[in-house]
């Protein structure tokens, strides 16, 4: 990417821990799980426009889809429930965007999506990409936090909702807490939710060995 002079353009975003990390060819050695939970705290989904004191960050979406995800999946490994909770991460460098949007903008857009997933799945050690099956798992768990975000905070009647999202199965409103939470807080349980799903796979890569 060039400037107007012809000079290389600047690609990198500076992040709080220190990182710069390079949007079009990502390092996963500038990636760290505190720039994501931070940054993800401070994205909110549906453009900000949901009702609430707070916006309803993708933070707190990205534990709703790991919560749906881990009741539709009892026997998922604890690497699958990671990427269901990063499900999102490339977001907390290029933001949250509406998927009519990104049908608008294409293919570049994806790109450096895919490419920033990789960079966080790798520095995580997961990886690269969920599989196809996996993908499908996680979107349905996706699709159906959106449901309830719509129709609970986004002003969408439950038969628009059921149009675009599909009638959710298997999970009801009372089981997911949809109130937005104050950025620092969400940051903190997205944190500690890692935290714990690492625990986890720490102890069962300790059995396996």
């Amino acid at each position: 990417m060039a400037d107007a002079a012809g000079l290389p353009g600047r690609a990198w975003q500076r992040m709080l821990s220190g990182r710069r990390l390079d949007l079009l060819d990502p390092s996963p050695l500038d990636v760290e799980i505190s720039d994501i939970a931070h940054g993800l705290a401070r994205v909110a989904r549906w453009n900000g426009q949901t009702s609430g004191d707070h916006a309803f960050s993708v933070a707190q979406h990205s534990l709703m889809v790991e919560d749906i995800f881990r009741r539709l999946n009892p026997k998922a490994t604890a690497e699958e429930l990671q990427m269901a909770l990063l499900h999102d991460g490339p977001e907390y460098v290029i933001g949250d965007m509406i998927s009519p949007f990104k049908a608008v903008v294409g293919g570049g857009y994806k790109l450096v999506e895919k490419r920033l997933e990789a960079a966080i799945h790798l520095r995580f050690g997961l990886p690269a990409h969920p599989t196809r099956t996996l993908k499908d798992q996680i979107k349905k768990a996706d699709r159906i936090s959106a449901y309830f975000e719509a129709t609970e905070l986004a002003g969408f009647s439950e038969p628009e909702a059921r149009k675009f999202f599909g009638q959710p199965r298997g999970i009801s409103r009372d089981m997911l807490p949809t109130a937005p939470l104050p950025a620092l807080q969400a940051q903190a349980l997205f944190l500690e939710r890692f935290e714990a799903i690492e625990a986890c796979r720490a102890v069962r890569a300790k059995v396996a060995s």
